[in-house]
């Protein structure tokens, strides 16, 4: 399928392994964990992508640290400007850090504390925002016309989602090292960098995986997107989501374009179930997992019929929580049991 006439090419496997080699010696290498006692559990071969010890802990730094490592000097002298709800905030605040140029961050007023604290402490200047009355996006354009800046999208930029694809090629040399090829993989998803990025490389060097976004049950556009052949919106007036992480309204542009060419569909997560996910991942991996980067595990834990007997990959996307928060899901939540 071409891309269509008003985007850029879609990026290909070649990309994401030339984003790997700018990424080389910068972003760190994350193990691929699993537990004996949650294979037997479950009845499969389930390895968790442990993102939340990626630096600024997450994922996002990736897909930053590759598109503002390509600013050519005038451009990093002018500076860059974000819009996020924290884990994209996080990443481009320091990959802005290590390339020396200036960054303001778009943030919503009821993002996580800790998010907030963290892009500020490495050096962003954070402008908050009602997401319900206020657009992040006009902001971020006043910044563009009034100083100048460069817009970094949190997805739907070629550069952004083959930094995140490096996260498959990691999982891949993974699995080879331990003989294994993957029936299955996911990953949290919100605007579809992350998963996009994966599945360019799944697609060919396993084509026979399985590539399913994970969304949050009240916010599965891209699931609903890839089910109808169009980009869906989520319902304007759908609830805040416990993963706020996963909160875009619709699926990029670039990466639809690439999602429906190459993945199998979409799975959902209640927040129960994510909770759960929260539990069982800190219990049996000792991962500490935000709700966004728990979901498409919490997916793939609670569709047994699907993962049985199968080799699987769930992407746990970040661990950026509030402490209490994340004390409170733990003192209230028990791990998956047999």
């Amino acid at each position: 399928m071409n891309a269509p006439a008003n985007l850029p090419p879609l990026p290909t496997l070649a990309d994401v392994e030339d984003a790997a080699k700018q990424l080389r010696g910068v972003a760190l290498p994350t193990p691929l964990c699993e537990s004996p006692l949650l294979n037997d559990i479950l009845g499969c071969r389930l390895l968790v992508k442990a993102e939340p010890l990626q630096l600024t802990g997450s994922f996002k730094f990736r897909g930053a640290y590759n598109r503002l490592s390509r600013l050519n000097s005038e451009q990093r002298q002018r500076g860059v400007v974000a819009f996020s709800s924290g884990n994209h905030a996080q990443g481009v605040a320091y990959a802005a850090k290590l390339c020396g140029t200036p960054a303001v961050i778009v943030m919503p007023s009821d993002a996580p504390e800790i998010k907030v604290a963290n892009t500020r402490a490495y050096g962003a200047e954070v402008v908050l925002y009602d997401r319900w009355k206020e657009s992040r996006e006009a902001i971020a354009v006043k910044y563009q016309q009034e100083r100048g800046m460069i817009l970094v999208p949190p997805f739907d930029d070629p550069h952004i989602i083959c930094g995140q694809g490096t996260v498959g090629l990691e999982v891949d040399a993974q699995l080879a090292e331990r003989g294994l090829k993957p029936d299955i993989i996911t990953a949290g998803s919100s605007g579809g960098g992350l998963i996009s990025g994966i599945a360019l490389v799944m697609a060919t060097r396993h084509p026979n995986c399985q590539v399913f976004a994970g969304e949050p049950a009240d916010f599965d556009d891209i699931t609903r997107s890839l089910a109808s052949g169009s980009k869906q919106k989520v319902a304007a007036d759908a609830p805040p989501s416990f993963c706020d992480a996963l909160m875009a309204p619709t699926p990029g542009d670039i990466t639809f374009a690439v999602m429906r060419r190459l993945l199998k569909g979409g799975i959902t997560a209640t927040d129960a179930e994510v909770e759960v996910a929260m539990a069982t991942a800190f219990h049996y991996l000792k991962l500490v997992i935000e709700p966004g980067g728990a979901a498409a595990l919490a997916a793939l834990l609670h569709r047994r019929e699907l993962i049985r007997g199968k080799t699987v990959v769930a992407v746990a996307s970040g661990g950026n929580v509030d402490a209490a928060l994340f004390s409170a899901v733990l003192a209230r939540t028990p791990p998956l049991a047999a």
